[in-house]
């Protein structure tokens, strides 16, 4: 087969680690994979597995970007895709035209909704296709409710953790003496971590609301992520807010780090609080493959993460008394030494390539 992907850009997050992880895997298992962008620095990878990457400005979502359907009709033209798999709501509608007046190509179109998009109308080019992958149960139902597709074409597969990466080997000893000497003062202490960019809806306030309240003072909560440009001002008012409260040195700031792994083993229990139903929720089951407790909120993606991993993890959103009570009972419970085989990486590759097989016997 010759299957093209299409997304905005090869920057770092899920969606875009996703993509090189499948087309790694269809190169290695014969088939010829290409992906189209706006590029960044996962072009690299691509390389490396012997998939080709044609760089296109589609990241943007403005009417400028549109000029790039002929462009993509070009590079149809010149790849001749069986399949092409769209991971994006604009590059679905640049693909959508490019289409319409290509005659002598008709390739099959699969969709994986990574969200649970709002604005319906714009997001309705994520419908067009002849079968839809969704990352989540709370993602299927959204699907079902809000677009007018026939169940039999959407198909449910989770988003997969490398393990190969999230594994629960020990922490090199090097890394360890490099982290304490960075923050001492997580030495010897309980470590809660709420990992994520630096945003309003990550559910960071709720995350200084338990620590407030926990009566442990050998707890200790770290936060590692990015904070964007235009996230400093809410970045330096949780800042205020924590010395507010005289929680700055039970709270630390980690910062963008590449080691998440690591931070994930030292860590007693990974949370995840987001103020918004996640679509899926990876931190915690990269966190469970780690051999880490993971908690969270009853609801969206993250209900069904953890609920498959250990449902005492889950807390009524918003009810802090509650997450303050189960901490202790977290703390006893043995933590998971692996993960379910439907949230690994292998197994996201294999079932989407049964869909692909699947569309092009239809």
């Amino acid at each position: 087969m010759r299957i093209l992907q299409l997304l905005p850009e090869l920057k770092i997050g899920g969606v875009e680690r996703g993509t090189v992880d499948l087309s790694e895997y269809l190169v290695k298992n014969g088939h010829v994979s290409c992906v189209v962008s706006a590029g960044g620095f996962l072009v690299n990878a691509l390389e490396e597995h012997g998939a080709k990457h044609y760089q296109l400005p589609i990241a943007k979502k403005n009417f400028t970007a549109l000029r790039q359907v002929k462009n993509l009709q070009s590079i149809y033209s010149e790849f001749k895709p069986d399949i092409i798999h769209i991971r994006s709501r604009f590059p679905a509608w640049i693909n959508f035209f490019a289409l319409k007046k290509l005659k002598n190509i008709t390739p099959k179109i699969i969709t994986t909704f990574h969200g649970l998009y709002s604005k319906p109308f714009y997001s309705k080019s994520m419908s067009y296709a002849d079968e839809i992958i969704t990352i989540s149960q709370t993602v299927t139902d959204y699907v079902k409710k809000n677009y007018e597709v026939k169940e039999s074409k959407i198909h449910l597969i989770y988003r997969g953790c490398d393990l190969d990466e999230f594994n629960n080997s020990p922490v090199p000893s090097k890394w360890a003496d490099q982290w304490y000497k960075e923050f001492p003062h997580t030495k010897n202490k309980i470590l809660l971590t709420l990992p994520g960019r630096i945003t309003g809806w990550k559910g960071i306030e709720f995350f200084i609301d338990l620590i407030d309240q926990l009566p442990n003072s050998d707890l200790h909560g770290l936060i590692p992520g990015p904070v964007s440009a235009n996230k400093n001002r809410y970045y330096q008012s949780l800042l205020q807010e924590i010395n507010k409260r005289n929680l700055s040195d039970q709270i630390t700031f980690c910062g963008a780090r590449n080691d998440i792994a690591n931070i994930y083993k030292i860590s007693d229990i990974v949370l995840n609080l987001s103020s918004k139903p996640e679509p899926f929720g990876r931190t915690i089951i990269e966190a469970a493959a780690c051999g880490t407790r993971v908690m969270g909120w009853d609801r969206g993606g993250v209900k069904e993460s953890i609920g498959a991993i250990n449902s005492q993890g889950l807390v009524s959103y918003g009810d802090i008394a509650q997450f303050v009570n189960k901490i202790p009972i977290m703390l006893n419970e043995q933590a998971p030494v692996s993960i379910p085989n439907i949230f690994t990486k292998e197994n996201l590759a294999l079932e989407t390539l049964r869909v692909y097989e699947k569309t092009l016997l239809n």
